[in-house]
């Protein structure tokens, strides 16, 4: 099976044909309603639009192999589409969180909320399903970039159903006197004030989802070693080898770009052992590591036990 980033450019283009659809459909809900919560919600599909284009030339470029400038491969490209996507969902929440102030001081009535409601779950079911998928194959490829817009749509669907329900609110809210009573009692005209509150709960979630996509780019970007769980079926592989064998293990590195992961370890053999017997044991201890991870690029540094500069980094 191909497992090669380029493969991945299928769930690019996915990605982007649910964007678009989930514009169309979002910007006619709020075309019927003038919603400021379903208007957010639209402005954040635009930014799944974008962060599509940047993921469909990102794996383009990442699945490129290693060549004589770029001798550890193109993968490290991906962390520039993550972080461009948590910048630009950055510059959106700002800008839902302005024009919702403006609507919470200047409040306007809602309307066809029933179709407009209606639109906007068809729209949110097109992102839950695409963005199952997406997690799905870049946690199984492991492609940062895949499962961050995947999380990404994720949070789109979940900030679709809390608008959805501050609108349901205010259109069960008008239905009834005593709740537009205990508005008028609160100096209130109607409860329309729900929407840019929603609104504004909206931009400080999506705030919180452009920093998180923003830290895991950090990590990457500055070498972060492996998740703990992967080292430590790492070092399970050298402790068998140390318990059977009269040899040690130091200065283990690891740290990963995209869906590849990087290691270096020295290994400490008797120094009376022939080249070829250190050889084989390397060999025996890379074929083992690189049967638990789909990409794993091993260097490996072979010293004598009993010299002590072997022990210095």
């Amino acid at each position: 099976m191909n497992t090669s980033p380029q493969s991945l450019t299928a769930y690019a283009w996915l990605s982007l044909g649910a964007a678009v659809a989930t514009i169309a459909l979002k910007t006619y809900a709020w075309w019927l309603t003038d919603s400021m919560g379903l208007l957010s919600d639209a402005l954040e599909s635009l930014i799944n639009l974008v962060a599509a284009i940047i993921m469909l030339a990102v794996l383009g470029i990442s699945s490129q192999p290693p060549d004589d400038d770029h001798a550890y491969g193109h993968e490290k490209i991906e962390y520039f589409s993550s972080g461009a996507e948590g910048i630009m969902i950055l510059l959106a929440a700002f800008s839902i969180a302005l024009t919702a102030w403006e609507r919470l001081w200047h409040p306007m009535p809602l309307q066809a909320l029933d179709i407009g409601i209606a639109v906007s779950i068809l729209a949110s079911i097109i992102n839950l399903v695409v963005a199952q998928i997406l997690i799905r194959v870049g946690k199984k490829r492991h492609s940062i970039t895949l499962e961050a817009d995947g999380k990404h749509l994720m949070t789109d669907v979940w900030t679709t159903v809390g608008i959805l329900v501050g609108i349901s609110l205010i259109s069960l809210a008008d239905r009834f006197p005593s709740s537009l009573e205990l508005a008028h009692a609160l100096g209130l005209e109607n409860w329309t004030i729900l929407d840019p509150l929603i609104a504004l709960l909206v931009a400080v979630h999506i705030i919180w989802a452009g920093i998180h996509l923003l830290r895991r780019t950090a990590s990457g970007l500055l070498d972060a070693a492996l998740p703990p769980e992967e080292q430590s079926q790492i070092i399970e592989v050298l402790e068998n080898f140390v318990h059977d064998q009269p040899i040690t293990y130091h200065a283990l590195r690891t740290r990963y770009a995209g869906a590849r992961r990087f290691m270096s370890v020295h290994v400490l053999v008797p120094g009376n052992w022939t080249v070829q017997q250190g050889h084989d044991l390397v060999e025996r201890i890379e074929l083992e590591l690189m049967n638990l991870f789909d990409y794993l690029d091993i260097d490996t540094h072979l010293e004598p036990i009993e010299d002590e500069a072997s022990w210095r980094h």
